[in-house]
């Protein structure tokens, strides 16, 4: 269990100050000057050392990521653009940083932009964050009367923030989609290659980077690559922030070591499964988007990228959704799907066309109206859709829908049997549990 003093994110809850006296009494904006002047290819080589991967989901090496940007041209200037359109069913992490700890979030970006030789930040903030852009606002509002960003700040390099709100579109989550939003045009993806480091933000080299990933870097720098990477297993190292919610008695935000197991992470900060570890049915266990995982495999599984990407499902955000036995398991799928159908861009015909193709057969098997021979079909379509569109979002609406075939089958047969038993009875118990 990850001890007070190694926590990042020291006011998570709110307790304390949010402003700049309350974030420099917990050691932000520390000797940035000193980091900063350690350079560029110092910063790039601690941050590698420290084995961070990107907490937005993909778990990319963040170090290497920053250092793909192309060297300063005065022609095309870089950008660096922080995704905070959290808008991952399960996922409210980055939230709780903007609204409770904002200038590790600024500072982070300082420090990055100085990785990548960058003068200017955007922060994309989904548009139903509207406490939370306040609050960036008006952190942002106290850096640069302290000075410690623009043109001419006690850092010595140019650097200008600027807050973006969003119109709450999930799509614009995908980073080129954001760019586009950001850009004044419809929030739909690019096709890749170029990559936003070659060709991001009005064609100008750009990285964008999850909120998580920017403010735990400050803290990197000043503790050591060591540190960092002293937590979680080999390639999974640091500290990570929990979003659990679902049937657990107590759900929470929490910081705690990469690699903890789930029971432990579950029965330390949650209080344990509602109803004892017996009546648990499932876990997804990074945001809706990922499969979900039975409740044998999870239980003792350590919760990094390695261990669940083997298990066929994925960290993504650490968005932990927990499922007891009185889950209708197939029905919480089905409003997965529904929401997958809805946040299509339309633009790939796959994922136009099969997300709401997924929806409709997933309900009707919600009610057992179905054939079982339909299972396989629906099992192929899923396949036809990943990996066929321009982005993500076919995959995550595909995902859901797999580890449901993969581990609860069984489930939807005996509702098929029970429906072709009794067409006019009610729906099978559970029916409404996940429904709204």
């Amino acid at each position: 269990m990850l001890e007070d003093k190694d926590r990042i994110f020291t006011n998570l809850y709110g307790f304390g100050d949010w402003g700049l006296k309350g974030a420099r009494a917990r050691g932000a904006w520390d000797n940035t000057k000193g980091l900063i002047e350690k350079g560029k290819d110092w910063i790039l080589s601690e941050m590698k050392a420290s084995g961070l991967r990107g907490r937005g989901g993909a778990g990319f090496p963040t170090g290497l990521k920053w250092s793909f940007m192309p060297k300063a041209d005065e022609a095309r200037p870089s950008y660096l653009v922080v995704n905070a359109d959290e808008s991952e069913p399960g996922t409210c992490k980055d939230r709780e940083i903007m609204r409770n700890d904002p200038h590790l979030l600024i500072e982070g970006c300082l420090i990055a932009c100085v990785a990548m030789e960058a003068h200017a930040c955007y922060i994309y903030v989904r548009g139903e964050y509207i406490l939370e852009a306040d609050r960036l606002d008006a952190a942002i509002a106290q850096a640069y009367e302290a000075n410690l960003v623009g043109k001419d700040n006690v850092h010595g390099w140019p650097f200008d923030i600027y807050v973006h709100r969003g119109a709450g579109a999930y799509i614009c989550g995908e980073e080129t989609a954001l760019l586009e939003s950001l850009e004044g045009k419809k929030g739909m993806p690019r096709l890749k290659p170029p990559f936003p480091a070659n060709m991001g933000l009005y064609g100008c080299p750009t990285t964008v980077n999850n909120v998580e990933s920017i403010a735990v870097a400050p803290t990197i720098l000043r503790r050591g690559a060591a540190w960092f990477s002293s937590f979680g297993a080999k390639n999974n190292s640091g500290t990570k922030l929990f979003c659990i919610s679902g049937h657990v008695n107590k759900p929470c935000n929490v910081e705690e070591a990469m690699s903890i197991p789930f029971r432990e992470l579950i029965d330390k900060h949650c209080g344990g499964v509602r109803g004892g570890s017996d009546n648990l049915l499932a876990v997804i266990p990074g945001g809706s988007s990922v499969p979900c995982v039975p409740a044998h495999q999870i239980i003792d599984a350590a919760m990094d990228f390695d261990t669940l990407r083997d298990l066929k499902s994925g960290l993504g955000t650490a968005a932990v959704i927990v499922m007891d036995k009185s889950t209708d398991i197939i029905r919480a799928i089905a409003r997965l799907s529904y929401f997958y159908k809805h946040e299509s861009c339309g633009q790939c015909t796959p994922c136009r066309e099969g997300t709401g193709w997924l929806w409709r057969v997933v309900s009707r098997m919600a009610e057992g109206r179905a054939q079982k021979r339909e299972i396989d079909m629906l099992l192929e379509v899923t396949t036809q859709i990943e990996g066929h569109t321009i982005c993500a979002l076919g995959d995550a609406a595909a995902w859901p829908v797999q580890g449901l075939i993969r581990h609860f089958r069984p489930e939807i047969e005996k509702r098929i049997d029970q429906y072709a038993a009794n067409p006019h009875s009610e729906p099978a118990s559970g029916y409404h549990v996940a429904a709204e």
